[in-house]
């Protein structure tokens, strides 16, 4: 107790450099043991609390982590902590980079973390850092983060603005992708479950710009086909207004889609609320990894690979109903051109179920 008090009155003594040799039979806590180095207080008052807490657990120094957590928060920590990969526990921000590596190899080479204070024996974690990792394995405000960041990136991507509670609860919705001769859509369900999927042939795009009451009767016509759902998703072009040479096609564009959301919203519009939203075309081109710079590549293998999986696997990334699996790959494999509208619908209807309920690969902003 003398040399506490002595080491008590050195530090509160002007704060200036001091150099004191600790025997190893005291009684001070293990990191000031063996000690003979030159310090400096700058803070005397903070560190006396520190010595004055750390002595109070003599009895039970190897516990000093765990006592700031009771028994439910450490079951819940040691859980985490004993369970997640490498990955998964660089969700929190002081786990990043190496030492969440550090954190399984601990793991694996001397098994389950017993305690809190083991946590301290990983490579680069000392105690504080250890303390903050614990505290943010058990707040909730990386939940709510977490939450806002998934509504920021439905925001960006899907337009207007929905709730992401209401883009959760929907069962069934109907994917549109429209070209300059057909338009496509797909019908799917929460699970992924394929409902329908087929497109029709409308026009024929020439140099001349055609009359609304062109577009209306042939858009008229096919939404006449369409199965009811939820929502109605329409891709958003990606084609720039800059390309003169393109203007046609721009403006073809842009009447389509304004006559498919104004007659959607009419025809099965029944409670007021949006039901046709836009999903940006190179974000579902990132979702599945088909983007080569600027441009997008054909998800014709893609979709094939989604259609011998129904086949092949029991739990596949989209089901297709059987007695229908062999004509969608009949019509995909021997067709003589492409019908990208066919393939983009479909791709568009995973992604935006992949992307409100986190499922799949993550989209690369």
């Amino acid at each position: 107790m003398a040399w506490r008090t002595n080491l008590a009155c050195l530090i509160k003594a002007g704060g200036r450099k001091r150099w004191f040799p600790v025997p190893e039979y005291t009684c001070l806590p293990p990191v000031l043991n063996n000690i003979c180095a030159w310090r400096k207080s700058t803070a005397p008052e903070k560190l006396m609390a520190s010595v004055a807490a750390c002595g109070t657990n003599e009895e039970e120094p190897g516990n000093a982590l765990d006592s700031l957590f009771s028994p439910e928060q450490q079951a819940s920590i040691l859980h985490v902590l004993n369970t997640a990969s490498d990955k998964e526990l660089e969700v929190f921000r002081l786990l990043r980079g190496r030492k969440s590596v550090n954190i399984v190899e601990h793991r694996k080479r001397f098994g389950p973390f017993q305690n809190l204070e083991s946590l301290i024996d990983v490579p680069l974690i000392k105690y504080k850092t250890a303390v903050e990792v614990c505290n943010s394995i058990l707040c909730p405000e990386n939940r709510r983060r977490k939450k806002s960041q998934e509504k920021r990136l439905l925001r960006k991507f899907i337009k207007p603005g929905v709730e992401s509670e209401r883009l959760k609860a929907v069962n069934s919705i109907v994917s549109i992708v429209f070209g300059t001769r057909r338009i496509a859509w797909a019908h799917l369900d929460r699970k992924l479950t394929v409902l329908d999927w087929q497109q029709a042939e409308c026009w024929k795009l020439t140099n001349k710009i055609c009359p609304m009451s062109f577009y209306l009767e042939e858009i008229s016509s096919v939404i006449s086909k369409m199965p009811k759902a939820d929502l109605y998703i329409l891709e958003k072009s990606g084609l720039s207004i800059q390309n003169t040479s393109l203007l046609p096609i721009l403006l073809h564009f842009l009447i389509t889609e304004a006559m498919l959301y104004a007659l959607l919203n009419k025809t099965f519009a029944e409670d007021g609320q949006h039901r046709v939203l836009s999903i940006n075309r190179n974000a579902v081109g990132k979702h599945f990894d088909l983007m080569i710079g600027d441009t997008r590549t054909s998800g014709r293998e893609l979709v094939k690979q989604f259609l011998l999986e129904s086949v092949l696997k029991e739990q596949p990334r989209v089901f297709f109903p059987q007695d229908l699996v062999v004509q969608y790959r009949q019509k995909i494999v021997k067709s003589s051109y492409r019908i990208e509208e066919l393939y983009d619908s479909l791709l568009q209807a995973v992604a935006f179920y992949e992307l409100v309920f986190g499922k799949g690969s993550e989209l690369k902003c």
